[in-house]
């Protein structure tokens, strides 16, 4: 598998020449994040057992970019996945909330996509990332697990250490080089302590799975997500961020309503996508709180965990890891 990695120094050091040789930006245009700013997702359905919903909702954004939600009459948590197309491999963002292959056919759904942009009639090779270790985002990686042409890295603080290995890099931070295409990966725990921020050179997006989405977020160490939005708004000054794009939806269109936990069916969602606004105006609310407490937006909530919920969680961490 041809998967490069470079210092954050080295990077910078041959950035012009990446720039002007390796890096196409991929946006592209105002319409295409329009559209998928105004994208009415598959959003479940009042009675399941007569639902044709698909269990996989698959939306092409650009040549090479895609998103994935699953259904929610299979996981009320109806995550979403993204799959990002390198020259020389494929980057896969998440695995979902079910396993079964039957119900939720998630890896035949990435090679058909893949097989498509071959021209060779070779696949190219995936590396599978989590957003965060909790069970919604890697419960298919059994589907994905065996192959010669995938590389699954454990979503727990091993096997995040032992693919990235932070702390030895500049600034804390790894790029991936998926051929004539960067991912920059930075850890950015507080929802949950393996998580992580991805941000993508050709749509300019920043993938940041539960930390922050448009839904209730809940954090489970707040000093730690304080300083993680704040790395991420630090992030967003140095850098072009199209967009803010997480793993859930659980906002409704209206402002500050939320569908409760457990919601099969959501016929008026919020768009999926946040801006560099939205983190910055959550940035400034995390500096000004003098605890930890909850933070009530237009597009979403940032709350901390309860004792009893944090105790519940400390507990399953132990069967997660």
């Amino acid at each position: 598998m041809k998967l490069r990695f470079y210092s954050l120094s080295l990077v910078m050091m041959f950035s012009g020449l990446a720039t002007a040789s390796a890096q196409t930006v991929e946006v592209g245009s105002v319409s295409a994040l329009q559209t998928l700013t105004d994208r009415r997702w598959n959003h479940g359905a009042i009675d399941c057992s007569t639902s044709e919903e698909p269990a996989i909702d698959v939306f092409q954004y650009s040549a090479s970019s895609y998103i994935l939600r699953q259904s929610k009459c299979l996981s009320y948590e109806a995550p979403f996945i993204y799959l990002l197309i390198g020259e020389e491999s494929s980057l896969l963002v998440d695995t979902g909330a079910t396993e079964s292959v039957e119900k939720f056919p998630l890896y035949s759904t990435v090679t058909s996509i893949l097989e498509s942009h071959s021209t060779d009639g070779k696949r190219k090779p995936i590396t599978v990332l989590h957003s965060h270790s909790h069970s919604d985002h890697r419960a298919g990686d059994t589907q994905f697990s065996g192959s010669d042409q995938v590389k699954l890295v454990e979503p727990n603080a091993l096997g995040l250490s032992h693919f990235f290995d932070f702390e030895n890099t500049d600034k804390g931070e790894v790029i991936i080089d998926l051929g004539g295409r960067t991912v920059t990966v930075f850890p950015i725990p507080g929802h949950q302590q393996e998580s992580i921020a991805i941000y993508d050179s050709k749509t300019q997006w920043m993938l940041t799975g539960d930390t922050f989405y448009p839904g209730y977020v809940y954090v489970k160490n707040w000093e730690a997500y304080r300083q993680s939005i704040a790395r991420m708004v630090e992030f967003s000054k140095h850098r072009s961020v199209s967009a803010l794009l997480g793993a859930h939806i659980e906002m409704k269109a209206e402002s500050k309503e939320y569908y409760p936990i457990g919601t099969l069916y959501q016929p008026n969602e919020a768009s999926l996508v946040l801006s560099v606004n939205d983190l910055t105006r959550l940035n400034q609310a995390l500096v000004a709180a003098e605890k930890p407490q909850e933070l009530v937006f237009d597009k979403f909530v940032v709350a901390p965990l309860s004792g009893l919920q944090k105790a519940i969680s400390g507990i399953l961490g132990w069967f997660v890891d």
